[in-house]
């Protein structure tokens, strides 16, 4: 496991290489006025890696979701936040593996040359939650497009993205055979359907990451945008679930990592009666339960990666990841403000600003609870909970 872990050395140095161009005081400032960080991404996109994914006959790098994790992890433990760009990663996977030759021929070239972001993906609603097979937003076939009614919440990087994934019905519940039936995805051309049956209102909120509602009002969109075939886009949107929740596990190592990290510093350096308070048991063994925390969680993203990698399997190996690291990188947060005391608080040292990122794994993008119903069901053959 570690020599295949090691492997990724290069992509963490060129990352790392990349990152230090952008120090704390970059993303301090772009927290403190709500903003994008616009020129990180640029950075990111003219070096390729957003590209990672995509096949190399599109332009990109033909990695695969486990490089991608090390491209996330890294961002953040060099102090970033790789909300701003994860969505790429996990969107590409839908495209890669269900979409059609053309669809493919039409956008990968220029997602990977960076004149297109496909960052966005709409799949939760205000009324179902992570109740996805109930969700209401319709798409009806009509002449040749398909109409879209419906609203969405909590959607990510509308305002920065060129193009959106997104699922709705097409059949509607009540006449399909198994819940899960009857959905499709389609690719939104967000610059056509902004102001033409799309409109998106913006949600303030806790961390600066930039989430929305979105109102679709007869919304057309052509037919052949739509991905694989009508009525089994929930099967493809799992696909891209677990890799989200994959991602999203290596941003939080990357957190913990930073976290854990910081806290052993200050804790070396803080001199209190004469003495660093480091080397205080009661200072010390939490950050180091904290460090064999993350590490355990390390071991587990590498496993879900792998398996996706392999098209194998992975929704439990994805949750489980997603779980460990999640509550890995928190634990880790309150370690470090803990350790730092007053001067955790302080925006100069940015660990009040990283423990508001962080805390957002715990809620979403799925629920404590929801992975252990879950592994309950799925995992250990448990009736179904809900």
């Amino acid at each position: 496991m570690f020599n295949e872990i090691d492997q990724y050395q290069e992509i963490r140095d060129a990352v790392r290489q990349l990152c230090r161009q952008f120090p704390d005081e970059y993303f301090r400032e772009v927290d403190a006025r709500k903003g994008y960080p616009e020129k990180f991404v640029d950075a990111l996109i003219d070096a390729g890696w957003l590209a990672a994914m995509i096949p190399e006959q599109y332009g990109g790098a033909g990695l695969g979701l486990t490089a991608a994790t090390v491209i996330m992890e890294e961002i953040n433990r060099c102090g970033g936040n790789a909300g701003a760009v994860h969505g790429q990663m996990y969107n590409m996977g839908t495209l890669l593996r269900n979409g059609s030759a053309a669809q493919k021929e039409k956008y990968l070239p220029d997602i990977a040359a960076g004149r297109l972001r496909i960052q966005s993906m709409a799949v939760t609603e205000p009324t179902t939650g992570t109740d996805t097979t109930r969700i209401k937003t319709s798409a009806v076939k009509k002449d040749g497009r398909y109409v879209v009614n419906g609203q969405k919440v909590w959607i990510s990087r509308v305002q920065h993205s060129d193009l959106m994934i997104l699922l709705a019905r097409t059949t509607p519940l009540a006449q399909v055979r198994k819940k899960s039936e009857g959905m499709s995805i389609f690719i939104v051309d967000l610059h056509e359907a902004i102001g033409r049956g799309l409109t998106v209102r913006p949600i303030p909120n806790l961390v600066n990451h930039e989430t929305n509602e979105l109102f679709f009002e007869n919304l057309e969109i052509p037919e052949e945008n739509l991905i694989g075939e009508e009525g089994k886009g929930f099967r493809y949107i799992l696909d891209g679930l677990n890799a989200e929740r994959t991602l999203i596990a290596a941003e939080c190592i990357g957190d913990g990592y930073w976290f854990i990290e910081k806290a052993r510093k200050y804790a070396c350096e803080r001199v209190v009666f004469d003495r660093p308070i480091g080397q205080n048991q009661g200072v010390q063994f939490p950050i180091a339960d904290a460090f064999i925390e993350v590490e355990a969680a390390n071991l587990m993203r590498f496993e879900a990666a792998r398996r996706f990698d392999a098209h194998q399997s992975c929704g439990a190996q994805a949750n489980m990841a997603k779980y460990l690291a999640a509550k890995a990188s928190w634990e880790a947060a309150n370690v470090c403000l803990q350790t730092h005391g007053g001067f955790g608080f302080a925006n100069e040292y940015d660990v009040e600003r990283k423990f508001r990122e962080t805390r957002l794994y715990q809620v979403a993008p799925v629920s404590t609870n929801l992975i252990y119903a879950y592994v309950a069901e799925h995992v250990l053959g448990m009736p179904r909970s809900f």
